[in-house]
């Protein structure tokens, strides 16, 4: 299996070099085709000389720059769409994930999963700013999308390069990567990783992230379980609001026959009108959702459904491909 290592680079300068020597040794030692795309993510310490120096001594590595800083996710999405080798391997560029972790991956890799995931079991980062939101967050996803995990935030992954491109990355969903690969029906795996304390640098992380990881997994939950059919969520929505309508509505009929309470005075009047015209609005919200659903899957020319293999018409599925291609 042949090997594409991404990895994100945001001012690590000092990092760069021993980054190289660390990746480039354990690919040798493993005697696998293999490159090294570095991913320059609007550096602005000199991070873009360096990689352009690294590029020139060794053919193996391929150096993509940004014209600013677009993030992690990004620079992600980026690498992983030009890999050319059977798998991808997701790594850090601070030097805390450990490049010696990646030959026990892919040998997971090879046993039949899809994505190999790490686990920081032994996490070397300060307790109350990194690590304790990063618990708490890793527990509310759990439980929120049913995906069982300790650590979405490892950044040291090996992925499969047929799974890998079938990702679309928006916003910071780069954590949510074997949740995503998951709905897609990849096989998802999590292993215990090592982990090292920054030696230069920087971390560009902190508490302050917490606000977009909740944006993000509602995002996430939507995707996974309600994106195909919309109308489950929305509709769901509307039913409840002309059941409150219909409640509330009896309610005050019931007042005015039963205690002559007027009933334009009465609140739960006004709870009637309002909640069926949300019904009547979430409804339409369905309606509307379905239709840009089914226009996302066309004009991206992705079906809701995906396939592992295909035996003995390889040929006309190939055929159906190239003609969707061309019209």
């Amino acid at each position: 299996m042949s090997v594409s290592v991404v990895v994100p680079i945001y001012n690590e300068v000092e990092n760069i070099p021993l980054l190289h020597k660390a990746v480039t040794s354990v690919m040798q030692q493993l005697g696998r085709p293999y490159e090294l795309i570095l991913v320059n993510d609007g550096s602005k310490d000199g991070s873009a000389a360096a990689l352009e120096d690294l590029a020139r001594q060794d053919s193996c590595v391929k150096v993509i720059e940004f014209r600013k800083n677009y993030g992690q996710t990004a620079a992600m999405q980026a690498g992983m769409q030009a890999a050319t080798m059977d798998s991808v391997v997701l790594l850090d560029g601070d030097l805390q994930n450990d490049p010696t972790d990646i030959p026990m991956m892919l040998a997971k890799l090879e046993e039949g999963y899809d994505l190999v995931h790490g686990w920081r079991k032994n996490r070397q980062d300060t307790f109350i700013n990194r690590k304790l939101p990063s618990k708490i967050a890793n527990w509310l996803i759990s439980r929120v999308t049913g995906f069982p995990v300790h650590d979405l935030g490892c950044t040291l992954k090996a992925i499969k390069t047929e799974i890998a491109q079938e990702l679309q990355l928006f916003g910071e969903m780069h954590r949510f990567i074997p949740i995503l690969a998951h709905w897609r029906g990849a096989k998802c795996v999590e292993v215990v990783t090592n982990h090292h304390p920054r030696r230069f640098g920087t971390s560009k992380y902190g508490i302050s992230r917490t606000t977009r990881v909740l944006l993000d997994l509602m995002t996430v939950k939507y995707f996974i379980q309600f994106v195909v059919s919309p109308m489950k969520l929305f509709g769901s929505i509307g039913l409840l609001c002309f059941v409150a309508s219909f409640l509330s509505g009896a309610a005050t009929s019931w007042m005015k026959v039963q205690n002559g309470v007027d009933m334009t005075g009465n609140p739960l009047l006004l709870l009637t009108a309002i909640s069926a015209l949300m019904g009547v609005q979430f409804l339409f919200f369905g309606m509307l959702s379905e239709l840009c659903s089914r226009i996302y899957f066309a004009s991206q020319n992705q079906t809701n459904y995906t396939i592992r293999k295909t035996l003995n018409f390889e040929e006309a599925v190939v055929l159906r491909a190239s003609h969707r291609r061309a019209s």
